[in-house]
């Protein structure tokens, strides 16, 4: 059971060794990066290129660790016992499986994605640091012990937006995604757009590139931003030429809202380009 990419995902060669050794060592694999460098679809990758099934638990600010165990549903079986339903008197008619529980019981050995962990309450992790050790919690209302059938292989994913604590990361194998270099991502590329010309595709990335590097900006894009800027040029057929110039009061790209995600980084083109307007005109 070894992942090495799918024709869908370029994985680095670093990427590839993190996964297969978190599989290994069977502990959480740990997922950094910038976000837009893959870090949730490497999990449906890993899933379908091991032939695994994949569980998704999407983590939220108001997540807590017991609703990927379970939740006892105390207003439906309150309401059921007002219409004289028979089957309040079983208490576990009202126990509500959480994402844990349904990969601990899964008959095939799964893919459990835990999306985005920094999203909730500090705590989260802690809360959740005997269950994933264990592959076991205990549920007080019915008094059952859920043990895992086989240990999931269980990718986390982190945006860091918050810190995660020590004892939790001492669980973890850990990778940080690198931003994609220039040779990866025109791999990248070539696997979403395979038919995309040469020509557009390195002015593009000229482009791309030279935005990321421009100093105050808020948000760099990403390479799903990337993707997505591509797709448009291709559609509104913008020939290679449209993004060569050397004109440097021409600052804003075609397009630019699929790369530029806010009005700040807009704002900054804009007094660019005017300042570059300025100096021509003092020339």
């Amino acid at each position: 059971m070894r992942f090495e990419g799918t024709d869908k995902y370029v994985a680095t060669e670093d990427l590839m060794v993190a996964v297969n050794a978190s599989i290994s060592l069977e502990r959480p694999l740990l997922i950094k990066g910038e976000p837009g460098t893959g870090k949730t679809i490497l999990a449906h990758e890993v899933a379908e290129a091991i032939k695994a099934p994949l569980i998704e638990w999407h983590i939220k600010s108001t997540t807590k660790a017991q609703h990927g165990l379970y939740e006892y549903d105390a207003v439906r079986r309150l309401r059921d016992s007002q219409l004289g339903d028979d089957k309040v008197h079983d208490i576990g008619n009202y126990i509500v499986r959480g994402k844990l529980w349904e990969a601990f019981d899964s008959d095939q050995r799964p893919v459990l994605l835990i999306d985005e962990i920094d999203k909730a309450d500090i705590e989260f992790p802690n809360d959740l640091l005997l269950e994933l050790d264990r592959m076991e919690f205990y549920v007080y209302e019915t008094r059952e012990q859920v043990k895992a059938a086989q240990r999931p292989i269980v990718i986390i994913t982190s945006n860091n937006e918050k810190e995660l604590p020590d004892a939790f990361l001492r669980r973890c194998f850990f990778h940080y995604i690198s931003f994609p270099d220039k040779d990866t991502m025109r791999d990248i590329v070539e696997v979403h757009y395979p038919d995309i010309q040469g020509m557009l595709v390195r002015e593009a990335m000229k482009v791309f590139y030279d935005i990321r590097e421009v100093p105050g900006l808020k948000k760099r894009p990403s390479t799903s931003e990337l993707l997505d800027w591509l797709k448009l040029l291709m559609i509104e057929d913008i020939p290679a030429d449209a993004l060569r110039s050397n004109d440097s009061s021409k600052m804003i790209p075609p397009l630019y809202g699929a790369l530029l995600k806010n009005e700040q980084d807009v704002q900054l083109f804009e007094r660019l380009a005017f300042m570059a307007r300025r100096d021509q005109g003092d020339d």
